[in-house]
């Protein structure tokens, strides 16, 4: 349910962006009517019109959402702050300056600092964050595998990262929307699958028979 609900801003920000490109008049005359006032210049150039509208619409869900949970007395995700705010900043630059540079750098920014809290939390903090929030549900593993999933994540987001600027400044933005709603996606889930079938390997063994395992020295 919590990834529908995650996933639900990035399949509005499609929909909207498409519709408008097949309907650019009234993208354009929608856009005028409740952005111009945004922009530096009160102008909404044609050939964005339908990417602001699609900035504007997921930045306002997310923010709507997060409304939704705090009056619901309902915890609100780090993730999910970081998530909103980076797309809040970089939406509105977007807006602000009628310029898509800075909505695209949006999921890469997004993904870094994911990757880079998980790295510095474990290299200089000794935390573990993917040990924390899984173990937090009762699965036991040893150290070894708990950091190497923590370094998996990390290389994964710096992954991602990279392939979004990458295709952001070499495609088309169709080909770009389409892969930030459904590419990402897609490869998110088939890593976490992977993780998942990577550690039902060690899940299988007794984790107090794992650990005296690993603590014993190698001759």
């Amino acid at each position: 349910m919590k990834f529908l609900s995650d996933f639900f801003p990035v399949l509005l920000f499609f929909l909207v962006y498409f519709l408008g490109q097949r309907n650019a008049d009234t993208a354009l005359g929608i856009a005028n009517q409740y952005l111009s006032g945004l922009t530096r210049d009160g102008v909404i150039p044609p050939d964005t019109a339908s990417l602001m509208l699609a900035t504007a619409v997921a930045v306002t869900v997310l923010g709507l959402q997060i409304l939704v949970l705090l009056l619901r007395r309902k915890p609100v995700g780090m993730a999910q702050w970081l998530s909103f705010l980076i797309f809040l900043v970089f939406g509105g630059a977007t807006i602000y300056f009628h310029n898509a540079t800075f909505i695209k750098w949006k999921p890469t920014v997004l993904y870094w600092v994911f990757g880079l809290v998980l790295f510095i939390s474990q290299r200089f903090f000794k935390t573990n964050l993917i040990c924390k929030l899984m173990g937090a549900n009762g699965l036991q593993l040893p150290q070894p595998i708990w950091n190497q999933l923590n370094l998996a994540w990390v290389i994964f987001f710096a992954f991602v990262g990279a392939l979004n600027l990458y295709i952001a400044f070499n495609f088309s933005n169709d080909v770009w929307v389409s892969f930030k709603a459904f590419g990402m996606t897609v490869l998110t889930l088939v890593f976490a699958l992977a993780m998942g079938l990577y550690l039902a390997r060690h899940i299988k063994d007794d984790p107090a028979e794992a650990s005296a395992s690993d603590s014993t020295p190698s001759k």
